[in-house]
């Protein structure tokens, strides 16, 4: 029997369109990000988050990014060349009142440049916003 705290977690990874049995790579990952996401991801993908190291493609690519963390556009492109055919980015910003929140129009720029097309936004973390963005078709 699962908890009640198992079904919540669980449903904040459905929420934003996660299904077992895919592989979640994970970039960025620093002390802020929210882990209760990162289990519910792990409880539903019933996968281990893979990092950097990882040597094949993801079904998905969980981007945590803040605004000082570099060049948004070069972290979407590199994102990109990590996905399976078909994958999706999700990408984790801090909320509007946090510490390096990233603008949505500086998203949505980012986004475009890297030739991903922005398809939904959700609250996915406490202090998280997260922005779904697709690939293109290879």
């Amino acid at each position: 029997m699962v908890s009640d705290q198992g079904t919540e977690r669980t449903n904040r990874a459905a929420r934003v369109g996660l299904v077992p049995g895919q592989v979640v790579q994970e970039i960025g990952y620093g002390e802020d990000v929210d882990h209760d996401l990162r289990d519910a991801i792990e409880e539903l993908t019933g996968n281990d988050l893979v990092g950097d190291d990882y040597a094949d493609v993801a079904d998905v690519v969980l981007l945590w990014f803040r605004d000082d963390d570099g060049d948004l556009t070069d972290a979407l492109v590199q994102a990109v060349g990590l996905l399976d055919e078909g994958g999706m980015i999700w990408l984790l910003t801090p909320k509007e009142s946090r510490d390096g929140h990233v603008k949505p129009s500086e998203i949505a720029e980012a986004a475009q440049t890297a030739g991903l097309s922005q398809s939904k936004s959700a609250g996915a973390a406490t202090d998280w916003t997260g922005t779904r963005l697709a690939a293109p078709r290879r």
